[in-house]
């Protein structure tokens, strides 16, 4: 038997059977992590770059598009990756790294340590940032997902996870 991108076939010149992987995916909804006995509480020790977004427009992070509204956060975290947070829930979660630095100015900034809920995944799921929908985000075998409050969603793959977030104490 002979491979032909992706194809087999028995001898040269016979038919060609086309061969496709199925790729699965699980869809998740209306997801309560603090009711999952495999959800850990987490907390996230990071500095990032930040931007505000002049205008409308979307962000392709690496777990799908995010998009933004004027005044959002443009995020880039220590480990390279970008995403999104909308103004509002990034003026509650976010300081200026140095204090003389004005909120809401571009710069360095530090998330308020707060407790999170995560989850690692063993198969490649997707879910929307918000129960009332909004972006869907994809995962992988071995990403995490984040509920931050109810019906507030995020992924993060895993290296980035294992950077930057801890256990909490309990």
């Amino acid at each position: 038997m002979m491979r032909v991108r992706g194809a087999e076939t028995q001898s040269p010149g016979a038919a060609v059977t086309l061969s496709t992987p199925t790729r699965f995916m699980t869809e998740l909804k209306n997801l309560d992590l603090s009711k999952d006995a495999n959800a850990r509480r987490v907390v996230k020790n990071e500095t990032v770059s930040v931007e505000f977004a002049a205008v409308e427009g979307e962000l392709m992070s690496l777990e799908g598009p995010n998009r933004y509204a004027r005044g959002d956060a443009l995020i880039t975290g220590s480990t390279g990756d970008r995403w999104v947070v909308s103004r509002e829930r990034f003026d509650a979660k976010y300081l200026p790294e140095d204090p003389t630095l004005a909120h809401g100015e571009p710069g360095a900034y530090r998330n308020r340590p707060a407790v999170v809920l995560a989850k690692q995944m063993n198969e490649a799921f997707s879910l929307a940032r918000s129960a009332s929908g909004g972006d869907v985000l994809h995962g992988a075998a071995g990403d995490w997902i984040m509920q931050y409050a109810p019906g507030d969603y995020g992924v993060v793959q895993a290296a980035r996870f294992a950077k930057v977030y801890r256990l909490a104490a309990h």
